[in-house]
């Protein structure tokens, strides 16, 4: 179960839902599964004490077949079908041209 992220003011306990700013971390080293993990930054103020913190908004990591955001992983799965095949009778071609 994904870990819920609550921004509350270190000083005064205050919870504070959006971010004053927001930015993107992008991990240079990818993990086991070769996704990159993407982390989007805060800077958080708070609206009684006037506090300025940074924390983490949010997660993703990007990869491979898989998107995970916030624990929940998303996987692309392509529909095997097979393949098209066309046949062409090169005397059929010859006999349009004449």
């Amino acid at each position: 179960m994904p870990r819920r992220r609550e921004n509350r003011c270190p000083v005064c306990g205050t919870k504070v839902n959006e971010p004053v700013k927001t930015w993107q971390l992008v991990s240079p080293i990818p993990d086991k599964k070769g996704r990159i993990t993407i982390t989007i930054m805060g800077i958080f103020q708070c609206p009684f004490c006037g506090h300025k913190w940074r924390g983490v908004v949010s997660k993703i990591k990007v990869g491979t077949g898989s998107v995970e955001v916030g624990g929940k992983e998303f996987s692309e799965e392509e529909e095997k079908r097979p393949p098209k095949v066309i046949e062409l009778d090169l005397s059929d071609l010859e006999e349009e041209e004449v």
